[in-house]
């Protein structure tokens, strides 16, 4: 069996779809960059700011601030604040704070902003929500979209797949990252990525 083509589900859907709405989860300006790149020439984009799963609420400004930097320096995107709420977060995850890294607490984690923006979607009256988490090589495509194909199915707002690291994407957005003097940080961004970092510099 064929794998899905994410990427080339994404051009065809963007097709005809510049008078259409899209409001975008991003978790982080340097992932963004690549992102808002390629979806603003052909759809309205919001970037849509909720990351409950950053490990504190310095790190969380931190990054807020520099994605809101580069959106006033592109002109690339609206943008839609949460606020900080770590505990949507760390309630989800309960029990499952052993997992490996790229495992079944990511899968939670990425449900739980998925679900957050289709709702926030539907309540704006969005046509579309999607997700930058795509764009990075560490992040599992196909989960992230199956799990993007089921909220939209429980939530009624229509989800635009994508595979964002294809075509170079990814190096695009490094390149974009260093173009903009962006802070780009050497972990996901919760907690336990962060420990799982420090041990591989420790190695």
């Amino acid at each position: 069996m064929n794998a899905v083509n994410y990427d080339k589900l994404m051009q065809e859907e963007l097709r005809g779809a510049r008078e259409k709405r899209l409001l975008l989860h991003s978790c982080c300006a340097p992932c963004s960059s690549h992102c808002l790149s390629e979806l603003s020439p052909q759809i309205g984009v919001t970037v849509f700011y909720y990351n409950p799963n950053l490990d504190c609420a310095e790190e969380y400004e931190k990054r807020k601030r520099e994605q809101l930097r580069f959106l006033r320096e592109t002109g690339l995107a609206d943008f839609l604040d949460c606020d900080y709420a770590p505990e949507d977060y760390l309630t989800a995850v309960r029990g499952l704070e052993e997992e490996k890294e790229g495992g079944a607490r990511c899968a939670v984690c990425f449900r739980l902003r998925l679900e957050r923006t289709a709702r926030e979607a539907k309540a704006r009256g969005f046509d579309y929500f999607a997700t930058t988490l795509t764009v990075s090589p560490l992040k599992n495509a196909k989960l992230i979209n199956t799990i993007g194909f089921a909220v939209a199915e429980e939530t009624g707002v229509k989800y635009l797949p994508s595979d964002f690291k294809k075509r170079g994407g990814y190096l695009h957005s490094v390149r974009l990252s260093e173009e903009y003097g962006l802070y780009r940080q050497d972990y996901c961004g919760c907690a336990f990525s962060k420990t799982e970092r420090a041990k591989q510099k420790q190695k």
